[in-house]
């Protein structure tokens, strides 16, 4: 039974260590597509820094993406944030514990929601992250992809009565140690595709500069140019999405942090 291994097996993760709402969305937004390796250490920076719901809300975007550094997709740290204001703003500050609510803050989907619901407020409802969907997969369907609908469906039935933040944690643990030891041993691990010299990889870069401090938008393109033989309209389309995406400002000719 996955308890029983659990119980030898469970990691020590800060955020099992409370029932905070803000704490667990902060863990849950910066554990999207990072290893807990990378977060673990930024989690712990971050709460410093930003103690609770008000102080983020409040606080300069520019110093939630300098903070952010290290993490990637800094988006996230936007909407993140976006997501504190609506929760100082609408709801005073107490976090909503609903489905419906709670998918409605900016950059929440489904998961993020019911991890919120789970692992703050211990509902007693099913999630499903790529841990949980490889084990369903593995176990239930032979290995073979199914749509998520099904997976879903599947999760809901599995969540024992009373015990889904024991559960997801477990299963969780499982199909991150267990399972990636099976897959491992049967060769079909893909390591990531790497990004570098993707648009991802460049917006990256700038963001990186402007933590620093501003500079300006000729000088950044003429250097990135000398450096990645690529064309200035290829670093200004870069640019205009970053500023699209609310990641930096455009004055006089100057780059920013928002």
């Amino acid at each position: 039974m996955i308890f029983s291994w659990w119980k030898d097996n469970r990691r020590d993760l800060p955020w099992r260590r409370t029932r905070n709402p803000y704490h667990i969305l902060v863990s849950e937004v910066m554990l999207q597509q990072t290893q807990v390796s990378r977060v673990l250490p930024k989690y712990a920076e971050f709460l410093a820094v930003f103690p609770d719901v008000y102080s983020l809300a409040a606080a300069q975007p520019a110093k939630v993406l300098t903070l952010w550094r290290g993490l990637g997709y800094n988006r996230r740290a936007l909407y993140l944030q976006k997501a504190a204001k609506v929760i100082v703003t609408d709801h005073k500050g107490i976090f909503p514990d609903s489905e419906v609510a709670l998918t409605k803050l900016p950059g929440l989907g489904l998961y993020t929601a019911r991890a919120i619901m789970v692992f703050a407020f211990e509902k007693n409802v099913a999630m499903v992250d790529t841990n949980i969907r490889q084990i369903i997969t593995h176990y239930l369907f032979n290995g073979l992809p199914q749509k998520e609908k099904l997976i879903q469906e599947a999760a809901d039935m599995l969540v024992p009565d009373g015990r889904a933040w024991e559960w997801h944690q477990a299963l969780m643990d499982f199909g991150a140690s267990a399972m990636g030891k099976e897959k491992r041993s049967m060769h079909i691990v893909k390591k990531q595709a790497p990004f570098k010299g993707s648009d991802r990889y460049y917006r990256g870069r700038i963001i990186d500069v402007l933590r620093v401090g501003s500079v300006k938008e000729l000088q950044l393109v003429a250097d990135f140019v000398d450096e990645y033989s690529k064309t200035p309209d290829f670093f200004h389309r870069i640019i205009d999405g970053l500023e699209k995406d609310g990641l930096l400002v455009r004055k006089k000719g100057l780059l920013t942090l928002p």
